[in-house]
């Protein structure tokens, strides 16, 4: 994809012990600060939403953006959903173990502050700072009641039966028209981005949605049937259950005994991530889109901006640090809708 990378930034293969990953670098020599910021994409994108604001960051800061398995110029290799995204996160590590980082400031964008929190709390020695970016619930996407816990034993409507099959093979084609509401470029002008938001990165975008690879053992993954409402519950493999609430949960990022500061910037007109999200099924549900609701009592959209306050604040309670910032007119990119007002935040959070 070298005719997606901007000015300034260089692409690397790295191998390591369990993937071979693509990594983007702002070209420029980083002073003797340490400051090493390490950039975690999320879910049907890759590295390269990033690029603006690694170019954007002070001189002197080292600038990483880490391709995960199976999207962007990173090799596809399956995704075991069982360990919720224990994957992605060892993927990351053993990229920061091969480059011999250090402890380094983490920015994780919707899955990608998934991943972020699974790597605090599987090797915090990686771990400065965390800055979340619209992301997940840490009690992952769809199917818990506020306090995280599971709205039935086997989480029916999360995980890989959820995605829509034309978006998936309009992804699998390559399809970068928009003419279709199921083309990428239609979601991402829907969902990843406030309605209105204009860019001249439109295109670098789509090609990086683009780069996912489909199939049960990536995106979406795969779905086993359910008694329950609407039918069908979280497989094992693939993106999608990875985040079921049957395998994912970093609420016990508040018990960690060291707690690095936590960052966490979303936009106030988020498509994704909200307490009447309309990626989840139980909301689809409740405004009559899928058809067989049971009723708030049975199946209530995931109240999830709720959720991450909730546990960010135990977070603060048991002696952590962190800040909420919420961006007016935004969408689920904060880093590329409010670039200077983001880039403000991150490099006063990391300094």
């Amino acid at each position: 994809m070298t005719g997606t990378l901007l000015p300034g930034i260089a692409a690397r293969s790295i191998p390591t012990t369990r993937y071979t990953a693509n990594v983007l670098e702002r070209a420029a020599e980083p002073d003797d600060s340490g400051t090493t910021i390490v950039f975690v994409h999320g879910n049907v994108s890759s590295s390269l939403f990033w690029q603006p604001l690694m170019l954007a960051l002070p001189p002197g800061a080292r600038a990483l953006a880490v391709d995960l398995r199976g999207f962007g110029d990173s090799e596809t290799l399956p995704v075991d959903a069982t360990r919720g995204v224990g994957d992605f996160a060892d993927d990351v590590a053993a990229v920061l173990d091969e480059l011999g980082t250090g402890a380094v400031h983490l920015v994780g964008w919707s899955m990608g502050g998934g991943v972020v929190m699974r790597l605090l709390l599987d090797r915090p020695d990686l771990v400065r700072s965390l800055t979340l970016v619209s992301t997940v619930s840490p009690y992952g996407f769809g199917g818990t009641a506020s306090d995280g816990s599971l709205l039935n034993a086997d989480a029916s409507g999360t995980g890989g039966g959820g995605a829509n099959p034309d978006f998936v093979a309009r992804l699998a084609a390559g399809d970068t028209g928009a003419e279709s509401p199921t083309s990428p470029r239609a979601v991402y002008r829907a969902a990843y981005v406030a309605p209105g938001f204009t860019t001249e990165y439109e295109d670098i975008w789509v090609e990086s949605m683009l780069s996912t690879a489909t199939g049960e053992d990536n995106y979406p993954g795969d779905a086993k049937p359910s008694e329950q409402w609407p039918g069908f519950a979280p497989g094992t493999r693939g993106v999608l259950n990875t985040m079921a609430p049957t395998y994912f949960d970093t609420s016990g990022i508040v018990d960690l005994d060291t707690k690095p500061p936590i960052l966490w910037i979303h936009g106030a007109l988020d498509a994704i991530v909200n307490d009447a999200s309309f990626f989840d099924l139980n909301q689809l549900g409740a405004a009559g889109v899928v058809p067989g609701w049971p009723g708030e009592e049975v199946a209530p959209p995931q109240p999830m901006l709720a959720q991450i306050r909730g546990v960010l604040g135990a977070y603060r309670a048991q002696g952590g640090v962190t800040r909420e910032v919420v961006f007016e007119d935004c969408g689920h990119s904060p880093h590329i809708e409010k670039p200077e007002e983001f880039l403000a935040e991150l490099t006063a959070w990391v300094a």
